[in-house]
């Protein structure tokens, strides 16, 4: 029998978190599988093309590496994330110091609020239709995570309604939706009154498909540029990966920039638990950092996927909404979004469920952009039959 400590430990641990979502589509994906031209699996949105030379070489010249990396990141690592701020997103002033590497952007998003020193008692604000992880970080630390639909729901400070961690996402996963400035601005402010820290994902800021959106850097709005934050980083995170835009999922590579102070005590507790971007993915980001060109040659491939995919979406009595930047369309027939799943699934292709990302979503599916030119082709080929 186990002890009451132990007990007590389950419930505040894996005994409160959901099940893994994506196990519920086992058996569509058996379904789709027996397809006679074989499944389109556009339910993940994991990178299919390679990894670009450039980046394989960093990798493979920092491979003699025989002692401990740092948690920090080297600076040379702080320092072209802070270049790539100020080139990419419109961000000047970031100080390198208030960079840190991590191992992947989800296991950050998962541990943010237990390394901050969240628990139980505090909240946790989160998008009304967001990635899972919000959510699933919040439960393992033992904080309450609240659905954030307006900030004037929390009413004044002082009420313990008011979370003491907010998630921004822009652009959105899985809408797609991008926030422009004004709004991350009274975001900002709001947050500012009431002492609230503010992490914005912005994972997907580089794949920005709205019209006038060009190559030379992002269109999207970063919580730290100065239009939104007045150039004031304290009380401000932003997270990045660079998984979609450089096909670096496998080498986990990303970052958190902003508050120095924020930063530096995230380096110290990640310095006790070992949670370090070996040495070889440290220098390969660097070199991604600082290389535009490969990019650009993957947005135009994501640009031409879309371009195959959507109206063969819209075709099929589907409504595109958002989507106006990232990986994904976020669709609906105004159905149930497992009727939908499944109907996609007789056609051989996988799409996501909109109820994994909330309930807000249950009547939308997330269809990914991450598949082959010729499995997208064949996508939009059956989509046909609809």
């Amino acid at each position: 029998m186990s002890s009451p400590a132990r007990r007590d430990a389950g419930r505040a641990g894996i005994g409160s978190l959901p099940g893994f979502p994506w196990d519920r589509l086992i058996p569509y994906k058996r379904t789709a599988s027996a397809h006679p031209g074989g499944i389109v699996d556009l339910s993940v949105g994991t990178p299919v093309d390679p990894s670009p030379p450039l980046l394989r070489q960093a990798l493979a010249d920092a491979s003699d590496a025989p002692g401990y990396p740092q948690v920090h990141g080297t600076p040379q690592l702080r320092e072209a994330v802070a270049r790539w701020f100020e080139r990419r997103r419109g961000v000047s002033g970031l100080d390198p110091d208030g960079v840190m590497p991590t191992i992947g952007s989800k296991e950050l998003v998962a541990w943010l609020p237990a390394l901050l020193g969240l628990g139980p008692g505090d909240r946790v604000g989160i998008p009304a239709i967001a990635y899972p992880t919000y959510d699933v970080g919040a439960r393992i630390a033992g904080a309450e995570p609240v659905i954030v639909d307006g900030l004037a729901a929390f009413g004044p400070p002082g009420q313990g309604r008011t979370p003491r961690l907010l998630w921004v996402n822009s652009p959105g996963n899985p809408t797609g939706k991008v926030l422009g400035t004004g709004h991350l601005a009274k975001v900002v402010s709001w947050a500012r009154a009431n002492d609230v820290i503010v992490a914005s994902d912005e994972c997907y800021a580089e794949l920005d498909w709205r019209a006038g959106a060009g190559p030379r850097g992002s269109s999207v709005p970063s919580i730290l540029d100065p239009a939104v934050c007045g150039g004031d980083h304290t009380g401000l995170l932003a997270v990045y990966s660079l998984s979609k835009q450089s096909n670096l999922a496998g080498y986990r590579a990303a970052f958190v920039a902003g508050d120095v102070t924020l930063v530096r005590s995230l380096v110290e507790v990640r310095k006790h638990a070992g949670m370090i971007m070996p040495a070889p993915v440290q220098a390969a980001l660097c070199a991604a950092l600082g290389d535009d060109e490969h990019v650009a040659v993957q947005r135009e491939r994501y640009r031409h996927r879309r371009q195959v995919l959507l109206p063969a979406i819209t075709g099929a009595g589907f409504r595109v909404t958002d989507s106006e930047a990232g990986l994904y369309l976020w669709a609906s027939r105004d159905e149930d979004c497992w009727d939908s799943v499944q109907a996609l699934a007789g056609l051989g292709i996988m799409v996501a469920p909109g109820a994994f990302y909330g309930a807000a979503g249950q009547r939308h599916v997330r269809i990914a952009l991450t598949a082959t030119d010729e499995r997208i082709a064949a996508a939009a080929e059956r989509l046909s039959a609809l």
